[in-house]
Parts: C-alpha cells; structure tokens; sequence
C-alpha cells in the first residue's frame, strides 16, 4: 500500500526542486550528536520550518525512524499504526518497517493496525521530507498515531518500544521522533510562558511532570502524548539528558504576536 503525500503543496512545497531549496534555506552549520530521540514541529514549513530542519540537521539520522504523531483528524483508533507499505512525498517513497512495526502490535496490544486514522494525518508526513533530504542513506519507518489516553496506556507504548528496540538488537540504530507544535492560538507571551513550562519538563526527561503540566496549565500541545511515550521510552533505553536546539513562534515569522503558534526542537540523548 501507497500512503499518498496529502499535505504537499499545503504545508510544503509539492515540487521537488522547491522543496529541497526550502529546506537547504533553513540549514545551519552545527555539530551532529548520537541523539536516541528528538522532538520536532510539524507546522508549514513558512512558519516551523527552521525550527524542524535544524532539529533533524543536529543529529544522526538512523536507518529505522519511529515516528510517533498526534492524531488531529479523531479518525480512527487511539494508538494506530500501518505495518507495510510505503509514505510518498515528492523526494521520493519511504518504506514502513514491518518487522518492526509487527513486534511493536505484538509487544502491546494497545497498537492497532489501522489505515484511517493515518490517511489524512500530517504530523508525520511533514517531517518525511526533512528526515529524507538530511539523511545520507535511506531509512525506513514505523508511523505510529497517537490519542490522549491514560497514563499507564503510555506505559505500556513505551515499554513495547523499548523491549521491540532491545530484542531486534537496533537500538543503534534507531531514532525516535515525536511530532508536535506547542501552544496554539494565545498571544505571544502567554505562549511562551505556557511552553517554558512543556519545555521544561522534556529538559528534565519528565514525562509526569509533562503530562501534569499540560493538563494543569491547559497547554494546548498537540503531541504531549507522543512526546511523553518518547521520554518514557528513550529513559528505558539509557537517556540521560535532552537539550533545547531551538523555538520560536509563528509570530516570529508573522509579525502577529496576538495569536501564535509555538515550535520547540530538543534533542534527548
């Protein structure tokens, strides 16, 4: 099965040559670390674009990339993934990881083969073309989408990642990354305020701290609970510490500041 690029065009250029010159505009010259996971933005690339690019463009991309999302559309199931197949956008087809993606529904049931909830889904595909044109090799993925649930529902998420990681022997290989915007639709210093709090709490690799934070302060965080399950996971396989590669707000590119979106890219290794 063919996932076709639905969001290009929209949140990206659809032309290949446009796209790769967007995405070169972003890059800036930095030191690549052996990062275990990482957090990026998945808004227009107008607005988190940079914020995505060196994100991705600071550390190593690995051959097999979990990619766990938010899921905006309410279709589907609460943890869905797709288990074979390909995601298409316009640098080309990336191929799903099924050896991966099967131990992944083994390891927890909880994980539910499910098309629908991925078709119109663009949390994960506006990362693709990023990961594809800063990775020297080719990679697969496993996409994962995720609703709001229970605590110990991402407990079990994340412990299925780790023993998947560590049984398959790929921790080296393997690089998990969260998709989510921060606040959204608040004016520039109430946003910045209610993301330091988010921010904070990935810093410290608190996943609780997250959780409680975002429910406590209303932070309106699209994938806190990507972001959460990311911690938990990247802590069972010996993360020790995370750093704050960049945010802004869409107000930085906008010149509104009555009503921004935030974008943070941080790093955990």
């Amino acid at each position: 099965m063919i996932r076709e690029a639905i969001v290009a065009g929209k949140f990206y250029p659809a032309n290949k040559n446009t796209l790769e010159k967007q995405i070169s505009s972003f890059i800036k010259e930095t030191k690549k670390e052996n990062a275990l996971a990482c957090v990026m933005p998945h808004a227009g690339y107008v607005y988190s674009g940079e914020v995505a690019v060196n994100t991705a463009n600071s550390i190593d991309i690995k051959e097999n990339i979990l990619l766990l999302g938010p899921n905006h559309t309410g279709l589907g199931t609460l943890f869905s993934i797709m288990s074979r197949g390909f995601w298409q956008t316009p640098l080309g087809e990336v191929e799903i990881n099924s050896a991966i993606a099967e131990s992944l529904k083994k390891e927890c049931p909880l994980i539910k083969e499910d098309i629908q909830a991925q078709a119109y889904e663009h949390s994960l595909e506006v990362e693709l073309p990023i990961l594809q044109f800063l990775s020297k090799d080719k990679f697969s993925i496993v996409p994962l989408v995720l609703m709001p649930a229970q605590k110990p529902e991402y407990e079990k998420i994340a412990q299925a990642i780790f023993n998947t990681i560590t049984n398959l022997g790929i921790k080296d290989k393997t690089l998990i990354v969260a998709s989510s915007d921060m606040t959204h639709y608040e004016s520039q210093e109430s946003a910045k305020q209610k993301d330091n709090l988010a921010i904070e709490a990935i810093l410290n690799l608190d996943a609780d701290s997250l959780i409680e934070r975002v429910e406590k302060h209303n932070i309106t965080m699209c994938g806190y609970v990507p972001a959460a399950i990311t911690i938990m996971a990247a802590k069972k396989l010996g993360a020790k510490k995370a750093r704050l590669v960049k945010y802004q707000t869409s107000g930085d590119v906008s010149g509104d500041y009555d009503a921004v979106v935030g974008y943070a890219g941080i790093t955990i290794s």
